[in-house]
């Protein structure tokens, strides 16, 4: 039986559109989108921050260092810029939570769990405190470390929980943990495989 669902976050329960978050920091900073994505992206900084190799400051400092200045505020509404919240997936998951544990587990570092409530709201009343980065774990999807980890935050064995992402690779890293894995592509079947688990009422 599963008791635990996991949740990935981008693209899963919200769209992620790097293209615009660059475009807002790129004017922010007064840079070229080119540049943005090569000093934060291209660098390997941003899997740094998903590894919790820096905490919350140290991430914004480093990040605001390589674009030549930014501020929180500047940080945090690029962020915004590029998240599109996906109702019908956040209905299917404030649905199980009526039936089963659920949290959020998704590759970011340690500001976006700072500030995960300016960027996106909608979450916490679904998900309450079980909202986790991968840089808490100090390890990133795929690892099956990763999963264990942030099941054993919750208590939870991982031959009771599904993980649900986008990604094939990180699928397939929980299945490696022990976990049950669903790969997203679409709320209607998503609903499907929740109700066969029990999940979900038969006409929800």
């Amino acid at each position: 039986m599963i008791s635990t669902v996991l949740f990935d976050m981008n693209d899963v329960l919200c769209r992620y559109d790097r293209e615009a978050r660059i475009a807002y920091l790129a004017r922010a900073a007064g840079k070229s989108p080119s540049f943005v994505e090569a000093a934060i992206w291209g660098s390997g900084y941003e899997d740094l921050g998903d590894s919790g190799a820096i905490d919350a400051e140290n991430y914004l400092a480093g990040f605001a260092e390589r674009l030549g200045g930014l501020t929180l505020d500047a940080w945090t509404r690029a962020l915004q810029a590029a998240l599109t919240p996906l109702p019908k997936a956040l209905e299917l998951a404030a649905a199980v939570a009526r039936r089963a544990s659920v949290a959020v587990l998704t590759n970011n570092n340690l500001l976006v769990e700072r500030e995960i409530d300016a960027v996106f709201p909608e979450l916490r009343p679904i998900f309450g405190s079980n909202i986790f980065v991968s840089a808490e774990f100090r390890a990133r999807k795929p690892d099956p470390e990763v999963y264990r980890r942030c099941l054993a935050r919750l208590g939870a064995a991982p031959e009771t929980a599904m993980f649900v992402d986008d990604s094939s690779s990180n699928v397939a890293g929980a299945e490696r943990a022990g976990l049950s894995g669903f790969l997203y592509s679409d709320a209607d079947v998503l609903a499907e495989r929740l109700r066969r688990a029990g999940l979900l009422p038969l006409g929800e």
